[in-house]
């Protein structure tokens, strides 16, 4: 994703919620506004709590589907995966 010379980075954008199922709607619906920005890797979002930030729960699905697409559902979903629509 990125070039030769370009580094990746991590945005932190603390909220405030009550409980790690709402942050990760949060999270999901905050990446999903931003997909049209190409620096951004909406797959590899996750969320922490703020006094265990190592400690990362991943949002999205992400397995590498047929062709190069990536799957859109939620971790640990039920069913199988889809692809972003085009």
């Amino acid at each position: 994703m990125s070039e030769p010379g370009e580094h990746r980075y991590v945005i932190h954008l603390p909220v405030v919620t009550a409980n790690l199922g709402r942050a990760a709607f949060l999270a999901r619906a905050l990446a999903n506004s931003v997909t049209f920005l190409p620096e951004i890797d909406t797959g590899e979002t996750t969320v922490s709590t703020e006094d265990q930030q190592g400690v990362h729960h991943r949002v999205f699905c992400d397995r590498l589907l047929d062709g190069g697409q990536r799957c859109v559902r939620s971790w640990q979903h039920p069913g199988r995966c889809l692809p972003r629509w085009p």
